[in-house]
């Protein structure tokens, strides 16, 4: 071989992957944590996440800002650092004072703390109307107890069983039998009808396909 054919080998760089952190608190105990830990499992799943992406799923069991003051204890008696917080919370009966002042109060913590972001996941009414998304484009502001029904019915006619608020494997269900990236483009067009307007009058709608975009990065 003459020098003028000789190459050199191209150099190959190995990297990996920047290490992320989720925290998520819940307000529910059961159906919230249920399916985000589906997504857990999910991601770790992926050998090359598996030391690189740390999802943390809290069940808090209390609503709108008294999830953020349980956020915030753990992240000052866990110390943590270089980590998105997320805020898992419904409309339900709340008045609407206390729904809305969990956006503002995170927008204070986040003016305060630049080494972690906090966020906010909330569905209003429930976060039942986010699986809802994955099937059908509903606008309609019915009581909550009609998002129970209506999946319900559409597990039965999937002949997947009945609609469970504890059903662990939630999230499975509604990647293989809905079409997340459909409730995705639902959630964004509906909340650009309540453009300006307050969340606790934005219904129903959801901002829980937020945090689904940023864990589904890890295992789409």
């Amino acid at each position: 071989m003459t020098k003028s054919n000789w190459k050199r080998p191209r150099k190959v760089e190995v990297t990996n992957p920047l290490e992320k952190h989720f925290y998520i608190f819940c307000e529910g105990t059961k159906t919230e944590p249920n399916y985000f830990n589906g997504i857990k499992t999910k991601v770790e799943s992926r050998a090359i996440y598996k030391n690189a992406v740390f999802v943390n799923v809290q069940g808090v069991g209390r609503g709108t800002i008294k999830i953020v003051e349980e956020a915030e204890i753990y992240v000052e008696k866990n110390d943590i650092k270089n980590s998105e917080i997320w805020i898992v919370y419904d409309k339900d009966d709340f008045p609407p004072d206390d729904f809305n002042n969990v956006a503002i109060r995170v927008q204070d913590l986040n003016n305060n703390n630049r080494q972690i972001t906090y966020h906010v996941a909330w569905s209003n009414q429930c976060i039942e109307y986010w699986f809802i998304l994955h099937f059908d484009y509903y606008v309609s502001d019915n009581d909550r107890a009609y998002y129970m029904d209506y999946l319900n019915k559409k597990f039965k006619d999937l002949k997947i069983g009945s609609y469970q608020k504890n059903d662990s494997l939630i999230f499975e269900k509604l990647e293989q039998y809905g079409d997340a990236d459909r409730a995705v483009r639902y959630a964004e067009k509906r909340l650009k009808e309540f453009e300006n307007i307050p969340d606790s009058r934005s219904v129903p709608a959801t901002k829980v396909h937020l945090l689904y975009k940023q864990l589904s990065k890890y295992f789409k």
